[in-house]
Formats: structure tokens, sequence, C-alpha cells
């Protein structure tokens, strides 16, 4: 095998190697991206059934119910133009309550009902987490302090 032979066979396994070790890193990524929707944008776009997503805005007025079980509770998220039933079983932060911004993580289990994983909760009365605040200023509905 000549000198320029064999250079040209490690050239190519680098080659291999490195899009080997970029399609890894790709894929790793994707199966750790969570993307954020308001409930607006949830209904716009179309998001596969069992897609994991974010989704954020108000605690709906009057909507919370909690089961018997103790555990599971089902609410709205409304960006105060359209809302999305969510249900959830386990412990809510302390600081979550109807009215106030949260952000919910889970899957679609239909395109009108979110099944959640975990509840996020404002931690202070003065805060809300950006990206409500931004759904809820494209609505046009935004009541908030002035920037």
């Amino acid at each position: 095998m000549t000198r320029k032979r064999r250079r040209l066979y490690v050239v190519i396994g680098a080659m291999v190697l490195l899009s080997a070790a970029t399609a890894l890193v790709i894929g790793a990524f994707r199966d750790n991206l969570v993307f954020f929707f308001s409930p607006t944008e949830l209904v716009e776009n179309s998001i596969a059934v069992g897609q994991r997503i974010r989704i954020g805005g108000l605690v709906e007025d009057g909507s919370f119910v909690r089961d018997e079980d103790g555990l599971t509770v089902h609410f709205s998220i409304t960006d105060l133009n359209r809302n999305i039933p969510v249900s959830y079983r386990g412990i809510l932060p302390s600081l979550f309550r109807e009215g106030q911004g949260v952000i919910v993580q889970g899957r679609l289990e239909n395109s009108d009902h979110f099944i959640a994983d975990e509840v996020m909760a404002k931690h202070d009365e003065n805060y809300m987490p950006p990206e409500v605040a931004d759904a809820l200023k494209k609505s046009g509905k935004w009541k908030g302090k002035p920037e």
C-alpha cells in the first residue's frame, strides 16, 4: 500500500468517525430539546400528540379541580385568548394558585388535553416567567408592569 493510499484511508476513517460523533450529538440534543408554547400557539401549530413540550400561561380562574385521590388535579392554562385543559398527578408547588403564571411540562394526550409531569409556578408575586409574559403581550392582553 502506498503512502498516498494509506493517508486517504486515514482521512476517510476520520471523516466517518467525525460524522458518527456529530450524529450522536445531534440525536442527544433532539431527545432533550423541549419547546415552549402558549395555548394559542399550541392550537395554531400542528404539534404531534405525545411530543414533549412546555406550555405557559395563567391558571384560569375557576378551573382548578382536585380528584378524590388527593394527588390528581385538573386545571386550564390560558393566555387570555385560548385555553388548554391540563391534568397533573403529583404535589403542586406551594405558590400554585388560580390567576397566576405557570409553566407545565409534559405531553399532549390529544389535540385538546395536556398531561403534565412537571408544574413550575412563579417564585414571588412580582415575577412572571418571561415566556408567559411574552405570550400574554402577543395576545394584547398583558396587564403587568410596563417595561
